[in-house]
């Protein structure tokens, strides 16, 4: 069985549904509206990204420019928090800052992805002083940016980088279980898409093996409530989602 975080972030009983940068079927995502819609489903934990503005602080943004979400030119870190928290985003959203996130919802879990190596400090800083260290799990595609947040996190949880998921999987697929365990050391979770590699990560004796080295399996993004079902009575541990109200339901039909 997976490992108990010394953090407290994996101390709810499984399975876990995180809000894919909140719930935002009618709010802009990744904004304070998304979480709180999120929440009011009965979400407990927040998936979400963290870029930096051009003064050095956390925000909460998945892109690194504002074409998508924002319909204009620019980038994040070309303005600062006060600039981006004007930026319309629709129904009344703005740019919110982590801090803001954090210090607003302290009930809640966060999932935190550092988008930059620029928002590895600001991230570091609106997470402990928000006292929020118990409540967070930081991640990274990139491994210094992921290990450079926890180093500066003591007691973190964390989920795997790319660099760490790909020999814990091709070990995994090889049943080398010493390999997996040591691809996969300090952290608490791999948290990935049904594929990767070429290989078909939720397979039972995959999922097993990550299980035996001690960490749980978060599976994204998953959307379709019949394969959230399948997904959960295979084993995984959490479903990342888009529509957080659909994977809360079908948990509590498998419940």
């Amino acid at each position: 069985m997976p490992r108990d975080s010394t953090s407290g972030y994996l101390s709810p009983a499984v399975p876990r549904v995180f809000a894919h940068r909140g719930l935002a079927v009618d709010a802009p995502e990744n904004t304070m509206l998304a979480f709180a819609r999120a929440i009011a489903a009965g979400a407990t934990y927040i998936e979400t990204d963290v870029h930096a503005s051009a003064d050095g602080v956390a925000i909460i943004a998945h892109d690194p420019d504002l074409s998508r979400v924002a319909g204009r030119s620019g980038r994040v870190d070309q303005l600062t928090a006060a600039e981006l928290g004007r930026i319309d985003l629709g129904h009344g959203q703005f740019f919110c800052t982590l801090a803001q996130a954090l210090t607003s919802f302290p009930d809640t879990r966060f999932n935190i992805d550092v988008k930059s190596a620029s928002a590895v400090a600001p991230t570091i800083s609106s997470i402990t002083n928000a006292g929020a260290v118990h409540r967070v799990l930081v991640t990274s595609f990139d491994e210094r940016r992921r290990s450079a947040v926890a180093r500066g996190l003591p007691g973190v949880a964390s989920s795997a980088s790319a660099s760490r998921l790909l020999p814990a999987l091709v070990a995994a697929k090889l049943r080398i279980a010493p390999l997996v365990t040591w691809s996969l050391r300090g952290l608490v979770a791999v948290q990935v898409p049904e594929k990767a590699a070429g290989m078909r990560i939720t397979r039972p004796s995959v999922i097993a093996a990550f299980h035996a080295a001690g960490v749980e399996v978060h599976v994204w993004t998953i959307n379709d409530p019949a394969r959230m079902r399948s997904l959960l009575e295979l084993g995984v541990d959490g479903i990342v989602t888009d529509r957080a109200d659909l994977a809360l339901a079908v948990v509590a039909e498998l419940n």
